[in-house]
């Protein structure tokens, strides 16, 4: 396959014109160049504070400060780091909530020639201990409000400086400090959603890039307004903050932790946004709360990052907004900031398997690589590489996983290759579709099972407000999907519904074999973390049918087969075996044991004729003068212990073909 970077991938006519629109109404979009990424991003803020002074560079309810002012609150915290660290270039912790110090302490650090840490307060001591050890941070800044919490967690090993205690009526000039392009500027951990968090380490070039390629995209101007709704920790407001900043815009905060969804709709036309930026699950809880008369007459782009978008968030933004607001998904990741990117205006198909996420941005050349590393063909899957001079420097005090993780050209420039974990395929135009996480899919059953298709099916449902998917080892060694599911307001939504809303979109095999309904999902940095979810439990799950007790012998021997092959505690003979998690493989293995303990003649398609304990008992006792002898026994038990999987799934689906009830066709 040959190398697509954004200067070799034609856009189609329709693409471009659909970027054509990009612009603020009042045309004013200057362009970032590309001389503008060798300097340091100190460098460009103060340009852009000497071209806009007077205009509001940030804005939180009824504080906001111009640029100038933002400029001189950055100059004052940059002095009094230098006064406590001198100009040495290290790591600085950065510890505050969403708020405009937390702006300008950015600014400060970046201004004093340190690179920051961005710390939200929320995170747990664990995590924040973490990351002031491991970076090695030698002070943290903070305020009056954080003041306690961060003396308890430096501990006396670290400088604490207190923003709130320095004199904001002292005029202080840039210090301009020589910052090469190539310095470290900011060290992100990544969520530790998968395994312990990675500190990554960007250079104010890279960073600059990708400001460069965002500005340039959706003509980003001085008379716009970006949204930052979450911690400066998070990516997609680190991306804000400086796409926002670095072009003379208005960057309005909202805390979306201590305000509603509700509060948010509103305040997005009080406050006139222009550009819309969140993670996919806050947009969709916002159009789905969105009222019909709120449709935002300012707002032009709506930006959305931090998750994959699925055809539910691309329907909600088509239903739900009016027709002059464009779209613009975007891929990246921690390692290598934007990778990809894609606006529409809504007249756009969105395809069947997996989402959209555009064509490659400038500096930035995709490759699908299969397990060998070799390129594969369009239309093949294959994990997807970036090669680029503008990718992170590399994993903080990890040199093994950066050499792993990040490859040189093997042509000798200074460009490289990072592997991102991510898989995808490519169409001939070079539009991207991603296809999930490589680390999230997994084997069950011999199957291969990519969990982000799982989810985006789960969310799908009317009553599923989120979703998680991941794979457990029962106690005999096999693996298996749980699903956790947080269901919509007054929902009564159960594991029946979801098994048979998914059987109808998506194999067998990849059905989870049982579902736990949670209040919310456990989240890092805005994304699943899968670790964290709860390992199920033997309980019998909440599905459609009453726990009734078995009233017979062989009931009671019915379930207690049930309980033992399937994991869970208890079996009620109206219970649906496919509701209480069961597929093709454990079907094999309760008729099985059935034949074993009745010493009946019983075909697999008696299982999916008769689901229930109740229903399966019927069979036995009409069947009870029909004993076999030993040597059929042993005949037909041979016969069920030899069949494959797909053997048995075959027999299911020809069953279902005849229309047999508990398993829809």
């Amino acid at each position: 396959m040959s190398d697509l970077t954004a200067q070799n991938v034609t856009l189609p006519p329709e693409q471009q014109a659909i970027r054509d629109k990009c612009f603020h109404p009042s045309g004013t979009f200057v362009e970032f160049p590309i001389e503008d990424i060798e300097q340091s991003i100190p460098a460009r803020f103060e340009k852009i504070v000497r071209m806009y002074p007077d205009r509001v560079a940030v804005k939180m309810g009824s504080r906001a400060l111009t640029y100038y002012e933002l400029n001189q609150a950055a100059n004052r915290i940059a002095c009094a780091i230098v006064a406590k660290c001198g100009q040495r270039s290290e790591p600085v912790g950065i510890l505050f909530a969403n708020a405009i110090d937390v702006i300008a302490a950015t600014l400060g650090a970046l201004k004093s020639g340190k690179s920051y840490v961005a710390i939200d307060p929320s995170f747990t001591n664990e995590r924040i201990g973490y990351m002031l050890d491991d970076s090695q941070a030698g002070l943290l800044v903070t305020n009056e409000r954080n003041k306690e919490l961060s003396q308890r967690l430096i501990n006396h090993a670290r400088a604490l400086l207190d923003v709130d205690e320095i004199d904001d009526s002292r005029a202080c000039d840039d210090l301009n400090l020589p910052i090469s392009p190539d310095a470290l500027a900011s060290i992100v951990y990544t969520s530790g959603s998968t395994d312990s968090p990675k500190g990554v380490a960007h250079s104010h070039r890279s960073q600059l890039h990708t400001v460069m390629v965002n500005t340039n995209a959706t003509r980003i101007s001085f008379q716009d307004k970006l949204t930052l709704l979450h911690s400066i920790g998070f990516g997609s407001a680190r991306a804000n903050l400086f796409q926002s900043l670095l072009n003379g815009a208005s960057l309005c905060l909202f805390d979306l932790k201590s305000e509603s969804i509700h509060r948010l709709s509103k305040w997005l036309n009080e406050e006139h946004i222009t550009i819309y930026h969140s993670t996919v699950g806050v947009f969709r809880q916002l159009a789905e709360t969105m009222q019909e008369e709120e449709k935002y007459p300012y707002l032009r782009l709506i930006r959305l990052t931090g998750a994959p978008v699925n055809r539910l968030e691309f329907d909600l933004y088509k239903k739900k907004f009016a027709p002059g607001t464009l779209l613009q998904t975007v891929m990246n990741s921690t390692e290598t900031n934007v990778i990809c990117s894609f606006v529409t205006d809504g007249s756009f198909s969105f395809p069947n398997i997996g989402s959209p996420v555009g064509y490659p941005v400038a500096g930035k050349n995709v490759r699908l690589l299969d397990e060998n590393g070799r390129e594969v063909g369009l239309g093949q899957v294959g994990e997807i590489a970036i090669k680029s001079r503008y990718l992170a420097s590399g994993y903080w005090r990890m040199p093994e996983l950066t050499k792993a993780t990040f490859l040189p050209d093997p042509n000798g420039s200074d460009e490289r290759i990072c592997l991102t974990g991510d898989l995808g395929t490519q169409l001939a135009d070079g539009f991207l579709i991603h296809l999930g996480r490589k680390d999230f899919m997994v084997k069950v059953r011999g199957y291969r099972v990519e969990l982000g298709e799982i989810e985006r099916a789960l969310v799908t449902h009317p009553q599923v407000k989120e979703a998680g998917v991941t794979s457990w080892e029962s106690e005999v060694g096999e693996r298996y999907l749980a699903g956790y599911v947080v269901r919509c307001e007054e929902s009564a939504l159960n594991a029946s519904d979801l098994n048979k809303f998914l059987r109808k979109k998506l194999p067998e095999y990849v059905i989870p074999s049982t579902f736990m309904f949670l209040e919310s999902l456990p989240l890092t940095n805005g994304k699943l973390n899968r670790i964290a979810l709860p390992k199920p439990d033997r309980k019998r799950p909440d599905i459609e049918a009453p726990y009734v007790s078995p009233n017979s012998e062989v009931e009671q021997k019915l379930c207690l087969i049930w309980s033992d092959i399937l994991a869970i505690d208890r079996v009620g003979i109206h219970d649906n075996f496919f509701d209480l998690g069961g597929h093709s493989l454990a079907a094999t293995r309760v008729v099985s044991q059935v034949i074993k303990t009745f010493q009946l003649e019983l075909p697999l398609q008696s299982l999916f004729q008769s689901p229930t304990v109740a229903e399966m008992a019927a069979v036995i006792t009409e069947h009870q003068g029909k004993r076999l002898g030993n040597e059929e026994l042993e005949r037909m038990l041979a016969e069920l212990e030899a069949m494959s999987e797909n053997e048995a799934e075959q027999r299911l689906e020809e069953t279902d073909t005849q229309g047999i009830k508990g398993r829809p066709a």
